[in-house]
């Protein structure tokens, strides 16, 4: 992220440096003050300007409701209650989620998407590319929640000794599924493609699981032997867990909702000592990033 002096963010917002340390002593623009100097993060600036913009009464937009969509995350659900922002959240995974924000239906949606990249790996910034590529959203921004560990969800002692995809398929085990677009079923789709196979190789369950708890709770009602989920849910559940990857889980919005006061909540919060604290007790969550802009359109 790339941070502006006094003086250089007075010239980039044309102000004059005496109306810019007004701003900031009435807290009305994005700062940070480092060893006594203080420094405008370039980025947050633009959407500034932006989410203030005046527009004929013919161009309003409505106002989307205080909805976080997308992924079910326990450390985000925590963090909408405990943030005291006022934000609900509705779970359909990340595909539906960002439909739902494209229709402004929800006020930011919960991202955790899979890809490959050109030599077959996973792609780093699948997230900043559905984004960039999603139509209708030429004024999306993508704020880091925290990186967190997927993996396999086993029964208590992992009796089926499973310690990969390809175990999973040379022996059969039975695999509890999510429901297409899930970012847990986006990135079991990308581990079926390098290993050569498909879905139709799975010995699968035939209903595909909400939300990760829910396919936790499958896996520990015996009724598979594994399944892609977070490492929280499984910790959670009682269950065994085999890390695959970390992933970003990421929120998307528009620009005119990032300055909105539910939103700004809620990003305060992320830089508290509480959500680190709550990240290491469920365990799976690095909340380094937490509050970047990774991507604004």
């Amino acid at each position: 992220m790339e941070f502006l002096t006094t003086s250089e963010a007075a010239d980039y917002l044309r102000l004059g440096e005496r109306k810019l340390y007004e701003l900031v002593t009435n807290g009305a623009i994005p700062c940070t003050k480092v060893t006594g100097k203080w420094l405008f993060p370039r980025h947050e600036l633009d959407l500034w300007v932006l989410s203030g913009m005046a527009r004929p009464a013919g161009m309003l937009t409505p106002e989307p409701p205080p909805v976080v969509g997308g992924s079910q995350d326990e450390l985000l659900d925590w963090s909408l209650r405990e943030s005291g922002s006022g934000l609900g959240s509705m779970t359909e995974g990340s595909a539906r989620g960002l439909e739902r924000l494209q229709r402004d239906e929800v006020m930011a949606v919960a991202v955790h998407f899979h890809s490959l990249d050109a030599e077959g790996n996973l792609a780093s910034d699948a997230c900043v590319t559905a984004l960039r590529d999603a139509p209708d959203l030429h004024d999306a921004v993508l704020v880091a929640f925290v990186r967190r560990e997927q993996g396999f969800v086993l029964p208590p002692g992992n009796p089926k000794r499973l310690r990969s995809l390809a175990d999973v398929l040379a022996l059969g085990a039975r695999m509890a599924t999510r429901q297409q677009g899930t970012g847990a079923q986006l990135l079991l789709d990308v581990l079926l493609t390098r290993a050569g196979a498909s879905m139709r190789d799975l010995r699968r369950v035939e209903t595909p699981a909400l939300t990760g708890p829910d396919l936790a709770e499958v896996v520990r009602a015996g009724q598979a032997d594994c399944g892609v989920a977070p490492r929280a849910a499984a910790r959670s559940a009682g269950l065994d867990f085999v890390p695959l990857v970390w992933e970003n889980l990421d929120l998307a919005m528009r620009r005119r909702s990032y300055f909105r006061p539910p939103i700004q909540a809620l990003i305060r919060f992320l830089s508290e000592r509480r959500l680190r604290q709550r990240a290491e007790e469920l365990t799976g969550y690095d909340p380094l990033p937490a509050g970047q802009i990774r991507f604004a359109a």
